[in-house]
Formats: structure tokens, sequence, C-alpha cells
């Protein structure tokens, strides 16, 4: 009954899910949901943050970029939405409670744009892909997820926390775009609809078929439900519940702990890279699209590995991965997940001109 009075608002109430389930396992299962969105709408849209800064830096404008460009934008429109309505608050988000890092979203961020070229992902297209049968993806997200434990909690960590610390946000905050910019409210919906509609219009324009959209923007809700689901749940919890959303690089840290610890606790994180894998899997079987394949060769198997250790490191320097910082802090407007975001698609833009264009274009001369 405590749980009932505690909501209010536009906020949903779930305190009859909180009377029957416990709060862990609730934020567990939250978990799985979003995460079983985020990997079937992934998985039919083929949405990768590589392929599109990979295309873009090639000078092109197409269906790669537009998936990404209305993913971002849908994620940002129904957030923002959740917010006017109510359901959501971006000031109590963790990534927007916290000192941010400019120093770590410049640094991080190019890492890991340069891992993903290397690895032919990002962390969570890999988790997707390996849904699929896909062992290269399998081995490139395990390298990711033990070195984002040890630059969590490991041998990297005093490395990570020295970078981030070089120039950090002020008032033990991170900035919130809109507000350190005076926007008036509902700014960041308009925001989010011009996106989309520069989304829509490269979309006509490389003729990509509705389905596509339609996933495309399923993974942009995902990202809201992640951060409606863990909001209501923090507001009618007894226990702290921390306010997050879709992201790769702590919860597959967290995630590769929960099984190889004696003591394992349940939360939103631990949840999410099963439900991404499961909603992955579900798609590619309906699809038929299940192989297994590995690498091609010993060259490849180098490269994917080490792009795999730069996304890891990269990634909890950076405050997030390509999804993390990219969609998820960016829906919120958090300042260094845009820096963050920004300087992922110069890293992988840089990368893919100097190994695979220049790679490309030895090979042509030879």
């Amino acid at each position: 009954m405590l749980a009932r009075a505690r909501s209010g608002g536009g906020q949903m109430d779930i305190a009859w899910l909180l009377d029957h389930v416990d709060e862990s396992v609730l934020a567990a299962l939250f978990g799985v949901l979003a995460g079983a969105v985020f990997g079937f709408s992934a998985q039919r849209s083929s949405f990768c943050l590589r392929a599109a800064t990979v295309e873009f830096a090639r000078g092109q404008l197409g269906p790669k970029v537009a998936v990404w460009l209305l993913t971002f934008s849908t994620a940002v429109i129904w957030v923002q939405g959740a917010q006017m309505l109510g359901l959501f608050r971006a000031s109590d988000a963790r990534m927007m409670a916290v000192t941010g890092s400019w120093s770590g979203a410049i640094i991080g961020g190019l890492m890991f744009g340069a891992g993903m070229v290397l690895a032919r992902g990002c962390s969570g297209r890999l988790l997707v892909l390996a849904a699929t049968g896909n062992l290269r993806s399998v081995v490139s997200g395990l390298i990711f997820a033990v070195v984002a434990q040890m630059a969590l909690h490991g041998w990297l960590s005093p490395l990570r926390g020295w970078l981030a610390g070089l120039w950090t946000t002020a008032g033990g905050r991170n900035v919130d775009l809109l507000a350190a910019l005076s926007l008036p409210p509902g700014a960041g919906l308009l925001v989010g609809v011009i996106f989309a509609l520069a989304a829509l219009a490269l979309a006509a324009r490389s003729r990509i078929g509705v389905p596509v959209l339609v996933f495309a923007s399923g993974v942009g809700f995902a990202v809201a439900l992640g951060w409606v689901l863990t909001f209501t749940l923090a507001q009618q919890a007894f226990e702290p519940v921390t306010i997050n959303s879709a992201t790769f690089s702590g919860p597959s840290a967290n995630t590769l702990m929960f099984f190889l610890t004696d003591n394992p606790v349940l939360d939103f994180d631990i949840g999410l890279v099963p439900g991404v894998f499961l909603g992955a899997l579900i798609s590619a079987a309906l699809k038929r699209e299940l192989k297994f394949q590995g690498f091609d060769g010993e060259s490849q198997m180098r490269r994917s590995m080490a792009g795999a250790v730069l996304m890891g490191f990269g990634a909890m320097l950076a405050g997030g991965c390509a999804i993390g910082a990219g969609v998820t802090g960016g829906s919120i407007f958090v300042a260094t997940a845009w820096l963050a975001l920004a300087c992922m698609w110069a890293g992988a833009a840089i990368t893919d001109a100097l190994v695979d264009q220049a790679g490309a274009r030895a090979g042509a001369a030879a």
C-alpha cells in the first residue's frame, strides 16, 4: 500500500506488481522486456552506428545513415514526449545526476569509434549478431565485457579515472544541453521531429521499406521504454533504484560478473543483455537467419579483438557505448553524451579512412 501511495502525477501505477514481485526481480524483468524489444527491432532493421559512420565517411547518405538517424530521432521523440506527459524526469537519470567528463567523452569516444570499425560492429550490434550465430561477435563481445569490467573495477580503473578526471563538468552534475541553451519546454521534442523528418527524407530517397522503418523506430522506442520503466520503479519502490536505460558497457560488465560471482544481484542491467540476446534470437529464428559464422582468418581475428579492447575501455571512459551515450544519453540531452557521440563518429571516420579505405586503395594499386 505504501508503494501505491508514493505513485502519482502521470506515472504508471505498478503497486500491484510490487505487491507480488520482489523489486530486484521486477527491475530485471523490466530489463528483459526493454532488451527484447531492442534486440528484435535491431535485428530486423540492421541498426548499427558503425555501418552509418562508414557510409557517411565515404561520402554517402544512404540507408544505414537513415536507419540510425530514425532510431536516434524516435528515441528523442519518445523520451521527450514521456517527460512532457510526466512519465519520466530526465533530471533524475543517473547519467544526468553524476559528474560528467568532457575529457572522457572525447578520448573514450574516439577510442570507441575506432574500435567499432576494427571489430565491424558496435557493442550493441555485436550482441545482436551473436544471437544469430555469429561466433566472431561472441568472441569480440566477451572481450568487450572483460575489458569494460577491467576499466570499471579492475586494473584499468585507475587509468580510466585519471583520464576522466582531466576535464569534468562543474557542480557535481552533468550538463543538460536544453537547460544550458535556455531552450523552452518542448524544444527537445522539436529537435527529435526535425531529425525524424531528415531521416524519413533519406529513407524515401534510399527506398527503405516500411517494415525496416518501423523496426528502426522500435529500437528508439526500447530506449524510451527503459527510461520510463526504471523511473516508474524508482518512484514506487521501497529501495533505491537506478534510473537508466539501454547501454551495453556497464551492463555487459555487470552481467559477466553476475555469472562469475557467488553473490549475484538482480537489477535492470542484468536483465537487459539477456533480453537483447533473446529478442534478436527470436527475430533471427523467425526469419530463418540463424547461421554459425566464424573468423575468415587470423588477421580478421586480431583486428576484431583489438577493436573489442578499444570499445570496452572507450565505452567506460566515455560514459557509454554507441547506444548508451549515442542514443540513450542523447535522448535526454546529456552534454557529454552528445560530445561522445560526435567523437565516435569522428573516430570511426578516421579509422575507416586510414585502415579500410587505405587498404582498399593499396590492394587496387597492387
